[in-house]
């Protein structure tokens, strides 16, 4: 259940509890205000142990803290008496508390201070006692002086060498070392006991190279005391011998001594017992004699060693049982056994108890007329006594309550009274510790409170389990009743379950449990209630999550995530990988609804979990990406299976990476005729790692091998060794042989060489043979290494026999195939002939022409070819290129067309004929015109508006009129949006080249087609549309801005925003304000004029052309009304800023018109001259593109706005 609550103090978690009738009993909240309102006997808080032992080096602390209300105050005894603390200068009381202080700073012994202490806390309400605390001083006494003799101990014998540390307060921890500080090393036969002695299950001789020295280290002076080292003197029965112990099997043997049979060394005897604390580590120890050193073992007699809890200790010698139980008792025995026997010590252990609690008493707050009661038990063994105290009191020396009646172990209160507040004390004791526990007996009556913070809010999720906490305070213990929405029945049953402690559980929130709770606590004081306002949420669901991939390194993967979550709530969105957070770099991209990964890497391989989390609730979806990459490279080649011509190569498979392998490919080099060179051998199935290699001779063969699978080929695996092959004869001939003339006087034979796996062994050569194509012909040869050989002075273009056959220093290879080659060629030596035109339309003409004679080609007939060129155009003044051009006919033809023509020119062709070596002799030139034809289309249409009730047309003519122009062709339809108009047309004659289109629908755009035609017909059209009307661009042409609406929207814009602020100077100035200008720039202003002072300046309407008197009073006439701006020209100068006082900022820039009239007297005329205009302040360019969304403004509204203000109306 996940739910979200403002946030609540501790004293909300402290709820109100109901118990047994006969127990019923009030708990205080923790809340800090409550306790300190409400009346509490003292209650120990800390104090210091029972066993207290004390460094006598530093102060000596005694704890003792309490709490209650009142503040306790604080007493002590000492040995059981009370303990002045005023009367001693050394000892004080910590403030607020009852923690004692003893100072030795200036002296004093801490042992004067040892002794049984006990602690008392006092208040109104009753009193509280600590434990009784045992003060002792640490003690580290000095060893005493004695002198230890040098011990003689017989090789093989046992000896304990004994330690007898000084008493200690705490004792101390016993080690034993050589007088030089090395530690003596300890196994099953040399080992200390837990009392501190140092045992030998036998002596050795190399026992005696060192001496042994007990030291104890004490715990609070971190010092260590060393005894007097003993020294032993080993007698033995033979010399030590290094080289025969090491050849001899048994060591004792060797050495002379007696093997024994093992004796305990402790404990003694065959039996002894052990009492041990419940609840303490029981140690049990078996030290044996004997040669050789015995091995020691643990059993239980009856049953096993307590399962979880014992552990083998000092080389088997120690039985540890932690945390000793009464089960724990009963019969242990140890047995210590070698080769010569066996010997066993029985252990009876008895466990006893100190006291221990099995109910501790508890505080009680009852409120008047309830019952309680408090119970003390406690068990040990043997069984404790119960000793009940009140106030530190014996019970039956307390004074007599009728309320109260003890019963052993339990005081039962009944009908219980404001002012039988106490505090209790029990005493549980035996012979081997005693328990004591304060509990105290309150008795309030306090009115219902509410602890939880008022209007609290809880948001929960649809469906799930929520509960509404109201926890309360009250003595006697309210009852408490839960309210919807203001509704008279209580909440419980069904979803509803309302519990004791104030809390109201609801099984399944669902979204008509959304409202406004109310918890209402009551008792017989009154009654409080508080507020807790529920709201249901949705789930935060992820509809559509990541399923798992697999995709190929380097490719993009995408994970969705696609989420359906409340939006009243704020939603996160994180990404794990393997259960981690996810480390977003540039390769991860997150989105709204998913993941993207760019060029998938192996490292990115692994379970991604969508986390959808808001402060409520939270959904997961989890995928696993496999990403496939190239296999690992093969390793560990080897090759097996030598022979002649072939070989086994065996290799081990890489990890396919997620992708199987599906070929291998095995790859050689040689290192003679292309060494470094990898040449690819074969190829294998995936499931193959061995493969026998097919070998050519004279090859020293090195293998690799590459894996592929479905994402690529791994990296070639290391190469293996080297294997040579004998030499051979060639089996094959060079393959590829011809022969063709590079001149007209020779031939040259060329040939594909032989590889290194095909040259089977040293200087590999070819014997070339050639002859003239006649049986009768001698062969002619040469031996070359070179793929290539040149014959010369051979006639012009005759055949040839060539053979090339393959040599090596062990042998020719069969005789070669024979091939037909030709020596060289030369130029034809004659033209085509009777070439006769037949113009088939106005591009294309039918040839016909008589074939040369083969005698004549001198070589191989190619093709004949047609040279073409246009030499002119039928039109006047028309400009052709004269480039020429060719048609190819390939091989022995009479005929042919020539097509893509220009109509209505005259051309000029020519033929030859072709041969490798290049064209011959040229035909006659002939000459043809070709007829006119359809022109192509106009250069351009340009299409411009001026207005919405025309349209401007401008063509150029076309670029080849392939003729004589008659006329143009227009057609144009009207159209707007899907929907088309009739088509029109419009001709026009060949010279005319501009049409005007009055439009009969301002809003629709036209579609135009454009043609030119001759006397054979139209040609192609251009195709242009009218420009939109939000969009005033003509095609392939400039707009004249002047015309635009825009423009001109946007300057009666700029003139109206100026006339306003001419107004509003007006009025200021209309006020009484007074603003010097000055008409020369060389004239000085007044002095009085302060405003010069400020740099303020006034506004001013200067027409151009009236004059203004020298007087600053405003204008007694009206402004003359503009009627019409259009016909106002307006000049625009820089304007002065307004005066000071002014909370309006002005333009940079004044618009003036240049006259509107001149007064009848120049002296009383209200208007500056057209000079004092000119002279106002200059300020920055205007800032024409902040009043651009104004730009559809009218002229109109300024001409009003101008009349108002002339009849002293501003708007």
């Amino acid at each position: 259940m996940v739910m979200q609550r403002h946030h609540l103090t501790r004293a909300g978690i402290a709820l109100a509890l109901c118990l047994h009738h006969l127990v019923s009993a009030i708990e205080v909240p923790l809340d800090s205000n409550i306790q300190s309102e409400l009346p509490q006997p003292p209650t120990i808080t800390k104090q210091s142990v029972k066993d207290y032992i004390v460094d006598p080096r530093d102060n000596i602390f005694i704890e003792c803290e309490a709490k209650g209300n009142p503040v306790p105050t604080f007493s002590w005894t000492r040995n059981g008496k009370f303990f002045n603390v005023a009367k001693d200068p050394k000892v004080s009381m910590r403030r607020r508390s009852g923690t004692l202080v003893i100072d030795f700073h200036s002296g004093g012994r801490p042992e004067d201070y040892e002794g049984e202490y006990q602690c008392f806390a006092r208040n109104d309400y009753g009193t509280a006692l600590s434990s009784k605390i045992h003060l002792q001083v640490s003690k580290s006494p000095l060893w005493p002086k004695e002198k230890v003799d040098v011990i003689e101990v017989d090789e093989g014998a046992p000896l304990s060498l004994q330690c007898n540390p000084p008493p200690g307060l705490p004792s101390p921890v016993i080690f034993w070392m050589s007088s030089s500080m090395e530690p003596i090393h300890q196994d099953k036969r040399v080992s200390q006991g837990q009392n501190g002695d140092l045992y030998f299950s036998n002596v050795m001789l190399q026992d005696a190279q060192t001496d042994y020295s007990c030291n104890a280290r004490f715990h609070f002076t971190h010092t260590i005391q060393q005894k007097n080292p003993y020294t032993l003197k080993v007698k033995t029965k033979k010399p030590h011998n290094e080289t025969s112990l090491r050849n001899h099997t048994d060591m004792y043997s060797a050495r002379g001594i007696t093997e024994t049979t093992p004796s305990f060394m402790y404990p003694y005897g065959t039996s002894s017992s052990q009492m041990v604390l419940r609840g303490v580590d029981l140690l049990l120890e078996c030290i044996a004699s004997g040669v050789p050193a015995p091995d020691i073992m643990w059993y239980k007699k009856g049953g096993e060693l307590p399962a979880g809890k014992t552990k083998l200790e000092n080389f088997n010698k120690a039985l540890r049982i932690s945390n000793v139980s009464e089960e724990d008792s009963g019969e242990y025995f140890c047995l210590a056994s070698n080769k010569m026997g066996s010997i066993r010590h029985t252990i009876s252990v008895r466990v006893k108890a100190a006291p221990y609690w099995l109910d501790e008493p508890q505080n009680l707050i009852l409120a008047p007329g309830e019952d309680g009661r408090l119970v003390c038990r406690a068990n040990g063994n043997p069984k404790p006594a119960i000793q009940w105290l009140v106030n530190g009191e014996p019970i039956e020396a307390s004074p007599p309550n009728p309320s109260r009646e003890v019963a052993g172990d339990t005081i039962v209160f009944r009908d219980t009274q404001i002012g039988s507040s106490a505090v209790y004390q029990c005493n549980a004791s035996n012979e081997h510790g005693y328990l004591l526990a304060n509990a105290f007996v309150s008795v309030l009556d306090v009115p219902p409170r509410i602890l939880a913070p008022r209007n609290q809010l809880i948001r929960v999720i649809q469906n799930n389990r929520t509960r509404l906490d109201c926890p309360f305070f009250g003595s006697p213990i309210p009852t408490l009743r839960w309210f919807k929405n203001g509704q008279g029945n209580t909440l419980d049953g069904g979803n509803y379950k309302a519990h004791e402690n104030g809390s109201l559980e609801m099984n399944m929130a669902r979204k008509e449990d959304q409202g406004i709770y109310t918890c209402v606590a009551t008792n017989i004081l009154g009654k409080a209630e508080a507020q807790v306002r529920l709201e249901v949420k949705d789930p935060t669901r992820i509809v559509r999550g990541p399923e798992d991939q697999v995709v190929k390194r380097g490719s993009m993967p995408r994970l969705h995530c696609r989420i359906k979550h409340d939006p009243t709530l704020k939603l996160t969105v994180t990404w794990l990988k393997d259960d981690a957070p996810l480390y977003m770099g540039n390769r991860m991209k997150k989105e709204d609804d998913g993941l993207t990964i760019y060029g998938v890497a192996e490292k990115d391989q692994g379970d991604y979990t969508c986390v959808a989390s808001t402060e409520l609730d939270k959904d997961s979806a989890k995928a696993y990406l496999t990403v496939l990459e190239r296999p690992d490279r093969p390793r560990d080649l080897e090759l097996t299976d030598l022979a002649e011509r072939s070989v086994r190569l065996t290799w081990i498979p890489g990890d396919d990476n997620n992708s199987p392998i599906t070929d291998y490919i095995v790859q050689f080099e040689e290192d003679r005729f292309q060494p470094g060179m990898w040449h690819n051998h074969s190829r294998y199935p995936g499931s193959v790692n061995s493969a026998v290699l097919s070998l050519s001779p004279y090859v020293n063969y090195q293998f690799r091998v590459i894996a592929v699978n479905d994402v690529g080929s791994s990296l070639p695996s290391v190469p293996s060794e080297r294997y040579q092959t004998n030499g051979a004869r060639p089996e094959i001939n060079p393959t590829g042989v011809q022969g063709a003339g590079t001149q007209k006087n020779n031939m040259e034979i060329t040939w594909t060489p032989l590889n290194a796996t095909q040259a089977y062994g040293p200087n590999l050569r070819y014997i070339v043979r050639w002859r003239r194509r006649d049986p009768r012909g001698s062969w002619y040869n040469e031996t070359v290494k070179a793929p290539r050989h040149v014959v010369w002075n051979t006639p012009i273009y005759v055949p040839y026999e060539i053979k090339v056959q393959a040599e090596n220093d062990f042998g020719r290879a069969p005789e070669p195939d024979t091939v037909i080659g030709y020596s060289g060629e030369d130029y034809p030596k004659a033209a085509p002939t009777d070439v006769r035109i037949r113009v088939l339309n106005s591009t294309a003409i039918a040839l016909t022409w008589t074939r040369v004679h083969l005698d004549t080609i001198q070589g191989q007939l190619k093709e004949y070819r047609a040279y073409f060129w246009r030499d002119s155009s039928l039109l006047k003044n028309l400009w052709v290129s004269k480039k020429r051009q060719y048609v190819s006919f390939p091989g022995d033809r009479n005929r042919g067309i020539v097509s893509r023509l220009f109509p209505y020119s005259n051309y000029k062709l020519e033929m030859v004929v072709t041969n490798g070596r290049g064209d011959g002799p040229r035909s006659e030139v002939k000459e043809f015109p070709t007829p006119e034809g359809v022109p192509s289309s106009p250069r351009y249409l340009r299409i411009r508006q001026p207005n919405l009730e025309s349209i401007n047309l401008e063509w150029d003519h076309p670029e080849h009129p392939n003729g004589v122009l008659t006329g143009y062709n227009l057609r144009y339809q009207a159209f707007n949006g899907t929907k088309t108009g009739r088509t029109l047309v419009e001709n026009f004659s060949p010279n005319q080249t501009r049409f005007t289109l009055q439009r009969t629908d301002p809003i629709s755009r036209y579609r135009f087609f454009l043609r030119a035609r001759t006397q054979v017909g139209e040609g192609e059209a251009i195709v242009e549309e009218s420009p939109a009307l939000l969009n005033e661009a003509y095609t392939k042409n400039h707009v004249d801005i002047a015309t635009q609406g825009w423009f001109i929207g946007l300057m009666c814009a700029i003139a109206l925003l100026v006339l306003i602020l001419l107004i509003v100077c007006f009025i200021k100035r209309s006020r009484g304000g007074k603003y010097p200008v000055r008409d020369n720039k060389d004239e000085h202003l007044n002095p009085e004029d302060k405003n010069v002072e400020d740099g303020s300046f006034d506004y001013r309407y200067a027409p151009v052309g009236m004059s203004t008197p020298a007087t600053t009073s405003p204008p007694s006439a009206p402004l003359p009304a503009i009627t019409d701006l259009t016909a106002l020209p307006l000049h625009i100068t820089a304007a002065p800023r307004c005066h000071a006082a002014s909370s309006i900022t002005p333009p940079t820039f004044l618009l003036l018109p240049p006259a509107l009239g001149k007064s009848s007297t120049e002296g009383n005329a209200p208007w500056k001259s057209n000079r004092a205009a000119r002279m106002l302040p200059r300020s920055p360019p205007f800032p024409v593109s902040a009043w651009k969304d104004q730009s559809r403004r009218r002229a109109g509204a300024l001409a009003s706005a101008t009349q108002d203000t002339a009849a002293g109306q501003p708007r």
